[in-house]
């Protein structure tokens, strides 16, 4: 899969210290998959949710925070929508067009 943008990852795991490790784990086994449907994301990552509008709320660092993705399955394509702790993940009010 190609995720887009790294950058995004980047920039909140410098802000966030102890996330890095869980983010990069993260990435690498994205960058390594080949989804083709949701069951595909879940043997990957077990603690994922679909949420509509084909977005997907992955845990990260043992659910401290949250990545929100649009996942394009045909374009082997992952978009960060939002990354951040799981207290602003319950605050968005309409996840499923972010």
């Amino acid at each position: 899969m190609r995720i887009i943008a790294h950058k995004t990852l980047v920039q909140f795991y410098l802000e966030h210290s102890e996330a890095k490790t869980a983010i990069e784990h993260w990435y690498k086994k994205c960058l390594k998959a080949e989804w083709n449907q949701f069951s595909d994301i879940k043997d990957t990552f077990h603690a994922t949710d679909a949420i509509g509008n084909r977005r997907y709320v992955f845990n990260i660092h043992g659910n401290d925070y949250r990545l929100v993705a649009m996942v394009l399955f045909k374009l082997k394509r992952v978009y960060i929508r939002s990354i951040g702790t799981h207290q602003a993940y319950e605050k968005i009010e309409d996840i499923s067009n972010i």
